[in-house]
């Protein structure tokens, strides 16, 4: 099973996508902001992230762009999550490094069918 970052400032979201993945035999770390979730993940090398967007200091999509641009954490995949569902920002996400981007309240099935996808699981 996956270690998994969820990078959230909300502590409810970061409640219900904990469950989700522990039941489902996944590991989870957390990071309260952009900033701490770049850190964490250099420090820890999760096996995925799970990004906001709309945190405090630095946002999802400049931590996704820090951590898909530097090499040591460029193949960490990243899934955007966030309650930002216009085309533009999902489009913008990508092209920042996420390789998805799944909008809230995410579905149980949705979040571990991505999940298994990139990481190769069948």
């Amino acid at each position: 099973m996956a270690q998994v970052l969820i990078v959230d400032d909300s502590p409810t979201e970061t409640h219900l996508l904990r469950e989700m993945l522990e039941k489902n035999g996944h590991s989870v770390i957390t990071a309260e902001n952009g900033a701490l979730g770049v850190k964490v993940c250099k420090e820890k090398k999760p096996d995925l992230v799970l990004m906001d967007v709309v945190m405090p200091e630095l946002n999802g999509f400049q931590a996704t762009r820090q951590l898909s641009k530097d090499p040591t954490t460029a193949h960490i995949p990243i899934i955007i999550v966030t309650t930002k569902d216009q085309e533009t920002d999902r489009l913008w996400g990508l092209k920042q490094g996420a390789r998805d981007y799944l909008t809230k309240p995410v579905s149980e099935k949705a979040l571990l069918t991505t999940l298994k996808s990139l990481l190769g699981q069948s």
